[in-house]
Parts: C-alpha cells; structure tokens; sequence
C-alpha cells in the first residue's frame, strides 16, 4: 500500500484523514458518477418500456435480461481488468456500453420486437463493469490497511446515497423530461465516470501474473466461496424486504409509502456504515461478519410483525442498520483472502452474488406476498440472513486463513519489512 496513515485510523477523523490522500478524493467523486447508473438502469428502463409499450411484464423482462446480463458477465470483465488493466477494459467497455445503450434505447423507442429489446438489453448488460468492485480493489491499491476499512466504509455510504437519490432523479428525468432521457443520463454518466476512473493513474491497481502462468483465480479460493455465498444469502435477504415494503404499503392502503419505508432502510444504512467505519474494530473480520449478519437477520423479523405505517418506517431503519457493517465487513475479508493480482474478479463475484440473489429474492418475495400477504415476504427475507449467518460462521475456518498466494517480492516490499 503505498499511501495512507500510519497512525490511528479510528473516530470520525479518518474519513478526513482518507479524503486527504493525494488523488482520493477525486477518486470518490468520479466513483459516485461512474456507479450511479447502477441505482438508475433497471428503473429507467423500466419507465421506459412500460411508457412506450404500456406493458409492464415486458419491462420487466427487458430489465431483467439486463442485470442477468451484469451479473453473469461482470466477473469475466474483472478477471480480464486483474489480467490486462482497469484502464483498457474500462475504457472498452464503457465505449461499447454507450453503443448497447443506444441500440436498447432505439429499439424501445421504435417498438422493436420484444426479442430485439432483449437482445439490446443483454449486450448493455455485459458491456456494464462491476464499479463497485472496481472502486473496492482501487482503495485496496491505493491505502494502507489502516484506512482501507474506513475507504470501505466511504464506499458502502456513497453506495447508500446513490439508492436514495437515483431512483428519485431518474423518474424526475423520466416523467418531467422524456422517458427515454433516464437512460440516456444512465449512458453519459457511465461513460463519464469510467473515463475518469480509469485515468486515476494513482490508484490502479497493478497487474501482478505469476511467473510462468497466468494470474491466480479468485473462484479458486475457499474463502472467496464463502463470501459468494453469504452475499447471495443477504442478497436474498435485501430482495424480500424491498417486496415487504412494498406490499405492507399495499396493505395499508397507501402504495407511496413503499418508496418511503425502502429510503428508511438506506438512512438506517448510511448512519450505521459512518459509525461503523469510524470505530477501529479488536475483533478479527471474520467473527464481524458473523456477528453483523446475525444482527441483520434478528432485524428483519419485526417486519412480520407490522400494523402501522408509522412503526414499519421505525422498524425500516432498524432493518437497514446491520446492511453496510456486513458489507464493509465481507469487504475487508475479500482483501485478505483473494489473491492481490485477482481483487477485481473477486469483488466481482461478490458484486454477481449479491445481484442475481436480489432478483431470487425479489420474485420468491414478490410471490409469498401476493398469496400470504407481506408478512410471508418477511420471512423468506428472514430465511436467506439466517442462510448467510450459517455459512459465515462454518466458513470462520477459511475465512481466518491469510492472502493465499504470497506478495511479489521486490526491493520496496523488503525495505517495508
């Protein structure tokens, strides 16, 4: 790590501390830019297609091809950015994004045959780079250990902002501008914040292969299974509460509240990620994982339990508090488990993991709400915290294990010993 503090990295200070880091805080601004489509594309095409062809189910369709697209392809795009550099397939994919964008936005607009709006979305899709991951392994690159929890941190708040604001800004663009103008903002910020990122030259991360064969794989390692898995159990988790939220709005009679109760659990999100990245944590990442999934689990349950929209947007926050401790915790954990030369791909996994298992969670959810009502919902997302609490605690084994393939050895590296 070539850049940080070497003092204490504890209390809300270390957040200055890290923004004054040459190039960090550029680094986090450009951050936001690049990923904010991330809380905007589904939305926006959505709107879209369901403006154009009045029908929602081949929206959604559309939408879903897209993100099966992202999560199927985005760790194949991180294991060729640790092989080949973040900048060349940045710049790449962000030229070839703009152009599926504008082939999905065409198509919708002139009423193509749903198998070509499909096509379109797909090639979107898989031209969309995992930039959460890709912002992760840069901090990793760029910070000591000291802060790196405090970058996550930074990371999962940013992440907790562009939920609450995306969403707002691309139905405002949709609905008082044109339906087709929240994806093509989608396309402008990806190629924007991609183009910055990827000429952040202090933070890139470097290329490392093995003499004699290529880069160590992320997939390979146990640890690296351990962490999937408990992303796509709170994944899970995420997805049956958005539907709870939105049919207990239902329910209630008041379907606006739905946006409401999901801003709530981000706010619970946001506040607990700042005092948790501030706080210099004694106990080993793996035993926080643990014990930050628990708490997600035991948060969802009085859900189940809601008779008023008043105590369900106190129960939203409460639901939202154990959501970026978890991940900076998962975070911190892949830094010290993947191989150095392979964090793009294994942030990458984490980043599919999650997102697919969102969409599993969404439509088990979306079921169990339309036949037992909102309650049922509830407890699936109960289920997959319980899942990712499982396995996190029989994975404390591999997860405890240091970086499975030792550090390059170099002159720098035996002047910092």
């Amino acid at each position: 790590m070539s850049e940080g503090a070497s003092g204490t990295s504890s209390g809300l200070g270390s957040y200055v501390r890290l923004l004054r880091l040459p190039g960090a805080t550029p680094l986090a601004l450009w951050g936001v830019v690049g990923r904010a489509p991330i809380a905007m594309r589904s939305i926006a095409c959505l709107l879209l297609v369901s403006a154009v062809t009045g029908s929602l189910a081949e929206a959604g369709v559309v939408a879903a091809a897209m993100l099966l697209a992202q999560g199927t392809v985005s760790p194949v795009l991180g294991r060729a950015a640790d092989r080949h550099s973040q900048r060349r397939v940045l710049l790449t994919a962000c030229a070839a994004h703009v152009v599926g964008m504008t082939m999905l936005i065409v198509s919708i607009v002139l009423e193509a045959p749903l198998p070509l709006m499909v096509a379109a979305a797909v090639v979107t899709g898989c031209t969309s780079v995992s930039f959460t991951s890709f912002m992760r392994a840069r901090w990793a690159a760029m910070v000591e250990k000291g802060l790196l929890r405090t970058a996550y941190a930074l990371e999962s708040m940013l992440d907790d902002t562009i939920f609450l604001l995306g969403p707002l800004l691309v139905t405002l663009l949709a609905t008082a501008v044109h339906p087709a103008t929240g994806l093509a903002v989608c396309a402008l910020l990806t190629l924007t914040g991609s183009i910055a990122v990827a000429l952040h030259r202090r933070s890139e991360p470097t290329p490392e292969p093995t003499v004699g064969r290529g880069p160590e794989r992320a997939i390979k390692v146990p640890g690296v299974w351990v962490l999937m898995l408990c992303y796509a159990g709170m994944g899970f988790q995420f997805g049956a509460v958005d539907v709870t939220m939105i049919a207990f709005a239902r329910e209630q009679s008041a379907p606006g509240l739905s946006g409401v109760f999901l801003a709530l659990i981000s706010v619970g999100s946001l506040i607990s990620g700042a005092v948790y990245g501030a706080v210099n944590w004694r106990l080993p990442q793996a035993r926080v994982l643990s014990l930050t999934t628990c708490v997600l689990t035991l948060g969802v349950v009085p859900l189940a339990f809601a008779e008023s929209s008043l105590v369900m947007c106190f129960l939203a926050v409460l639901a939202g508090v154990a959501i970026s401790p978890g991940l900076i915790a998962g975070s911190t954990l892949m830094e010290s488990v993947c191989p150095k030369g392979a964090l793009s791909e294994g942030f990458s996994w984490l980043t599919s993991a999650g997102g697919i298992s969102i969409a599993a969670g969404t439509a088990v959810g979306g079921r169990l709400a339309d036949v037992f009502g909102s309650a049922a919902a509830a407890w699936a997302g109960v289920g997959g915290g319980f899942a990712a609490l499982v396995l996190s605690l029989v994975g404390q084994p591999v997860l405890n294990v240091a970086r499975p393939v030792a550090e390059p050895t170099s002159e720098l590296a035996v002047q910092e010993q």
